[in-house]
């Protein structure tokens, strides 16, 4: 029997085997768990250093604070400032008037300190546990420090839970380095408490007439509460601040800072407020619109809080005269008499207004634009009678304003300033009773240029209807002006209300001026007219630069001539406005004039090559045009000073051709006169005129002469071809239309040596038909037969040769009427060796058409 021992000794060594096997594998996933472990915690440790490093990254140093908030020379302790474009005038400075900034110690003995009250009612209302965190909560809450941080250090980042971190690690850098009184002497050195006041001192001299110093309890709550929602003011929400100020020493005494009862006493207190004051300003508006735009840039309460000189665009002294002129024209208008002029230019630049035109709640504004940089230059906002400059520039109805872009999209679409359009009565049923043009008349058969610059509403209502509101808007939204088409109504851009702003109007219209070129800075995605320069800190550091416009192409060089040269054409506007329009000025300018249906608002739109000028006029009843145009020509006489005469040259892609007037095609013998028209080089005309046509009368009769009229009684007559939509206008404008009836047929009957005898006088003829006559006598050369058509036809084609054999009651040809329909006149000529002619002449009906 074999020994059992090799058996057991191979079932150890697999035994010992497994359990190796089992240990090695352990040991991987030992080995392989701490490699990952490892792995993650250096992920982890990357990701801390990472993120701290993302944190601290370009972190403000707090050392900027003793800089911001010295207080002797701090930046913020100098409000920011406005100045015109030269740098010489101050138009605005953000903060109370006549109310210096004054820094403020917590220390009691220091001359200008803040009271132990003010400092209670804000950590009160601010930050209750001031005294015990380290400047950061865990919990979120805001505190002083964190305030300081987020706006004096950090306003230039979006609000998000890294600038939260960010503004945390300052705060704790913040306190610890420099200290909780410092944190709130800073705080209250620096709060918003609305209407321009920042700091305490500042706002108890602006609601209280008095230093910080001076301030009791119930004073120092309601500053307190103010600063915590600068809005809700004693003069801008008293009501609101009043009850802010009481709960905030129910608060106080809550938290121990003081007695009930002396809570109680404050807030039972009457205060008395200062008046509100009103900085004067020759540009309110303006001053408003520069502030918009720097909010695009930097944040609002930033660019309040001061350390800023602004450089604007304003020329003082156009906008003082265009303020000046504004109230003067509207004073007028109210049926007032202004005395006084205005600097620079004397009121008797303004046009004479007519009589009867004192309206109620009259106003205007005005905007003056450099289109070249797109710098808006002047800007009076909402004027009426009696009042000072308006610092609101609101929107109004647009009315005909939009008729340009009606006018550019028919450019786009093959039309030109010779284009014939009508302005008739009922040239287009859908189109509201209104006024029509200027003068109140019609105008009949005009070019496209004479409608465009007199204002023609049926032209551009028709226009419009061919078009479609939705190309229009889309036409010029690029040129700024935000239109609502309604695709069931066309018409609706043209006689419903589209409100819109002066400031885009001047926009819009510069882009002409500028040859399709919008100048501005970049507002969002879209360029913008600019109000600013630069903006610099006063310390001299540059903010902002917008010296050099940025530029872009809205409309191509030879579009925008043809709106140019056509909204610069006096003689255009003279069926309409008259030889003496204020809108004519001693340089070549394009301008227009606009009006609502109702007309109620009259807009005076034009401009040069170096300006481009909107104003807007506006009243409770119609009212017309004059105050804008005298409004409109006064400033831009006031703008244009001192600048050099420019115009527009045809660039290249524009022909200049005669036409006829005002078809706008190619001249025919019949036209009455000939214009130079200018077009889109490969859209120049190809026909000829088909308005005016010539045509035979029997100057006794009146009627059409035919060929049997003696011809010392035909007197070649040119008519307008009216169509049918015309007639009535044509007959209440006296126009002569050709007449209907023709000449008395009268003829030799057939016989002699010149006759024809077949067919006869008014056959039915078809196909080829035999023509029989004489044709002889004394000195005979030769006799032709002949045909055209018409009773009296323009156009001869003979029937086969001329023949030298005379001809006595015979056949004298052979006339193939093939494919003739209608009238006829067959004659007969017969040449004698004197030269002499002598010619037989019937009417025949060829083809099925009847008699």
């Amino acid at each position: 029997m074999p020994s059992p021992l090799p058996i057991i000794r191979r079932r150890h060594e697999r035994r010992d085997k497994r359990q190796r096997s089992a240990s090695q594998r352990l040991l991987l996933v030992v080995l392989g768990v701490g490699f990952l472990v490892s792995i993650l915690l250096a992920l982890g440790i990357f990701g801390l250093a990472l993120t701290w490093s993302q944190l601290t990254a370009d972190l403000p140093p707090v050392g900027e604070l003793p800089v911001l908030l010295d207080p002797e020379n701090g930046l913020l302790l100098q409000p920011a400032r406005l100045y015109d474009r030269t740098g010489a005038h101050l138009i605005a400075e953000l903060a109370p008037p006549g109310i210096p900034r004054r820094y403020g110690q917590v220390t009691p003995s220091a001359s200008e300190h803040l009271p132990q009250f003010l400092a209670d009612a804000t950590l009160a209302a601010a930050d209750p546990t001031f005294r015990s965190h380290p400047g950061c909560r865990l919990n979120g809450d805001s505190t002083l420090a964190l305030r300081l941080a987020t706006d004096l250090l950090l306003w230039r980042e979006a609000p998000s839970a890294q600038r939260d971190l960010r503004a945390c690690l300052l705060a704790l850098q913040m306190t610890d380095t420099y200290g909780r009184d410092q944190v709130l002497e800073w705080y209250l050195n620096s709060a918003d408490y609305g209407n321009y006041a920042y700091g305490a001192d500042t706002a108890a001299r602006l609601y209280f007439g008095k230093p910080a110093a001076g301030l009791d309890l119930a004073e120092s709550a309601l500053l307190a509460a103010v600063s915590q929602s600068p809005a809700l003011n004693p003069f801008d929400a008293p009501q609101a601040a009043i009850q802010a100020q009481r709960d905030l020493l129910s608060r106080m005494a809550v938290l121990g800072l003081v007695s009930p009862s002396a809570a109680q006493e404050a807030a039972a207190k009457q205060l008395e407020f200062q008046p509100a004051q009103t900085a004067d300003s020759v540009a309110p508006a303006f001053v408003s619109l520069v502030l918009d735009q720097l909010s695009a840039v930097f944040p609002r309460d930033r660019i309040e809080r001061g350390g800023l000189s602004i450089t604007t665009s304003l020329d003082f002294d156009l906008q003082a005269e265009a303020a000046c002129l504004a109230q003067m024209q509207i004073a007028r208008a109210a049926g007032a008499s202004p005395d006084g002029t205005c600097p620079a230019v004397s009121g008797a630049s303004l046009a004479t207004l007519p009589p009867g035109l004192p309206a109620q709640d009259i106003g205007a504004s005005a905007v003056v634009t450099d289109p070249r940089t797109g710098q808006v230059l002047a800007l009076v906002g909402d004027t009426g009678p009696g009042g000072g400059p308006s610092s609101v520039l609101r929107d109004h109805p647009a009315g005909s304003l939009v008729s340009p872009f009606i006018y550019l999209t028919a450019f786009t679409r093959g039309a030109s300033p010779a284009s014939l359009v009508w302005d008739i009565p009922g040239g287009l049923s859908a189109l509201p009773v209104g006024i029509r043009t200027p003068d109140q008349t019609f105008h009949g058969p005009v070019r496209l240029r004479e409608a465009m610059a007199g204002d023609y509403l049926v032209p551009a209502a028709q226009t419009l209807e061919t078009l479609g509101g939705e190309s229009v808007a889309q036409t010029a939204a690029p040129f700024g002006l935000s239109l609502e088409p309604d695709l069931a109504a066309p018409l609706a851009l043209l006689t419903r209300d589209q409100p819109v702003s002066p400031l885009d109007v001047a926009q819009a219209y510069g882009i002409f001026a500028a040859d399709g070129i919008l100048a501005g800075q970049k507002k969002g995605e879209a360029l913008r007219l600019s109000t600013v320069l630069k903006v610099e800190g006063t310390d001299h550091s540059a903010w902002l630069d917008w010296t050099s416009p940025q530029k872009q192409a809205v409309v191509s060089g030879p579009l925008a001539f043809l709106v140019n040269n056509v909204l610069s054409d006096a003689s255009a506007r003279v069926p309409a406005l008259g030889s003496s329009s204020p809108l004519q000025l001693d340089r070549p300018a394009a301008a227009g004039l606009s009006r609502t249906i109702d007309g109620r608002d009259a807009w005076a739109v034009g401009y040069t090559p170096q300006r481009s000028l909107a104003v807007w006029t506006g009243a409770d009843s119609p009212l017309p045009p004059d105050a804008a145009m005298g409004l409109w020509h006064a400033l831009a006489e006031a703008a244009s000073r001192g600048l050099p005469a420019e115009g527009w040259d045809p660039p290249l892609g524009v022909t200049a051709m005669e036409v006829c007037n005002p078809s706008g095609l190619l001249p025919t013998p019949a036209c009455p006169s000939l214009v130079k028209e200018y077009f889109l080089t490969g859209s120049e005309p190809v026909d000829p005129d088909n308005l005016y046509a010539v045509y035979p009368v029997n100057r006794e009769t009146g009627f059409l002469a035919t060929i049997f009229t003696p011809l010392e009684l035909v007197d070649p007559r040119t008519y307008m071809l009216i169509p049918d939509a015309a007639r009535s206008w044509a007959s209440s404008a006296g126009l002569p239309v050709p007449p209907q009836a023709y000449d008395t047929i009268q003829y030799a009957p057939p016989g002699g040596e010149v006759s024809l005898l077949s067919p006869e006088m008014f056959a039915e003829v078809s196909g080829v038909v035999t023509v029989a006559g004489s044709a002889a006598g004394e000195g005979f050369l030769l006799y032709r037969l002949q045909y055209g058509a018409g009773l009296n036809p323009q156009e001869w084609f003979q029937i086969g040769e001329d023949v030298t054999s005379p001809v006595i009651a015979g056949k004298l040809g052979e006339w193939d009427t093939t494919g003739l329909d209608g009238l006829y006149v067959l004659q007969l000529q017969v040449i004698y060796l004197d030269q002499t002619l002598e010619t037989a002449s019937i009417v025949v009906n060829a083809g099925d058409a009847a008699p």
